[in-house]
């Protein structure tokens, strides 16, 4: 699958051909360097690792700055692989090539976006799972407004079922947002701004798989 690397930088809207403002985000993706090439006969299956994001090399491990060293390139920050990249990828591939927007998305394409949403905290059932409240009502239910009502179970099963919704850690989570559009791309900049919104927070890492 073919995919890169890229981190979020924020929200902003672009005007489509009819007119009409659509909500965007804002990625900087790439340059991305081949940092490893896996292959049947070696590694059992293939696929790509790709680096992206400087590291400061006190902040490496021995084992991994070998790693990046064999590839002659720098220390990076986040490693990902991606299967069968190079029978999708049209040209050939070797140790230390960088991998640009431009040399896999064009615009128009779909693309799935892959982050870990942002971290919520412990958050009760309205929040975590949309309750309503007994009866949907909002007023003059005293302190029943926002409660989840029974949960079941007394002398049987004397438990509460396992992937019951209540209230608990929200957020914080690998995320996948599918078929977003790729609205516009600057090659110069290293930016693409898909359509719709993409999991994390500002800043955070984001793979993009086409």
């Amino acid at each position: 699958m073919l995919g890169i690397i890229g981190k979020k930088i924020g929200m902003t809207s672009i005007y489509n051909d009819q007119g009409h403002a659509v909500a965007c985000t804002l990625l900087e993706a790439g340059p991305c360097i081949v940092t490893q090439i896996k292959k049947i006969n070696t590694d059992g299956y293939e696929a790509i690792q790709l680096g992206y994001d400087e590291k400061k090399e006190k902040n490496t491990t021995k084992p991994l700055a070998g790693h990046f060293k064999k590839a002659n390139t720098t220390p990076k920050k986040k490693l990902v692989e991606f299967r069968n990249f190079s029978t999708e990828f049209k040209k050939e591939l070797t140790l230390g090539q960088f991998i640009r927007i431009e040399d896999i998305f064009e615009e128009g394409d779909y693309v799935d976006a892959i982050g870990t949403a942002k971290g919520k905290g412990f958050q009760g059932v309205v929040k975590r799972h949309g309750f309503r409240g007994v009866g949907d009502q909002t007023h003059g239910q005293h302190n029943r407004e926002r409660a989840p009502g029974s949960i079941g179970g007394a002398s049987f099963p004397a438990r509460v079922f396992k992937g019951i919704r209540m209230a608990g850690r929200t957020g914080g989570h690998r995320t996948k947002t599918e078929n977003l559009r790729v609205m516009k791309i600057v090659p110069e900049k290293n930016l693409i701004v898909v359509s719709g919104a993409v999991p994390g927070a500002r800043t955070s890492y984001v793979i993009l798989q086409k």
